[in-house]
């Protein structure tokens, strides 16, 4: 008797364990992973020369992943935009890629934090983040909504 009620219990257990586990944990799939990279993710080529960045404006969307590649035709250049967590330098010859995926709308000026020349203070650029489409259709409605006609 004491063997079956072993055998039970340990039945018992094993099979709430499954329960409990298969209920709990997701199954794991490319899709739900939000880390992933996807497959076609943008990339934009960012190049710094004395003074300036070319282009001197780039447009992201909210959320989307998207990689730089950043090189420098003269000298070595400093790439920052603090709000966006970017801090890194452009050394000539060399590519320096950055994959990013902003989370917030707005405008944010990159600035070349390594003096380069009497025209450094100018050598700025921006980075545009804007909503992704479906939001930004949203707000479009919203906004729509709320005017009133006289």
């Amino acid at each position: 008797m004491q063997k079956s009620i072993r055998i039970k219990t340990f039945a018992l257990a094993s099979g709430a364990l499954g329960i409990l586990l298969a209920t709990a944990v997701p199954p794991l799939s490319a899709a739900d992973n939000s880390n992933a990279v996807p497959n076609s993710m943008q990339t934009i080529q960012i190049h710094a020369k004395r003074y300036q960045f070319e282009p001197s404006i780039v447009t992201l969307k909210r959320g989307e992943t998207v990689k730089l590649l950043l090189t420098s035709e003269d000298r070595t250049h400093g790439f920052m935009v603090k709000p966006l967590g970017i801090d890194t330098d452009i050394e000539p010859g060399k590519t320096t890629e950055i994959t990013i995926r902003p989370g917030k709308a707005g405008t944010y000026t990159t600035i070349c934090d390594h003096y380069c020349g009497l025209g450094h203070n100018g050598m700025k650029m921006k980075i545009v983040v804007e909503e992704t489409a479906a939001k930004s259709s949203a707000a479009n409605v919203v906004s729509a909504s709320n005017t009133v006609s006289k």
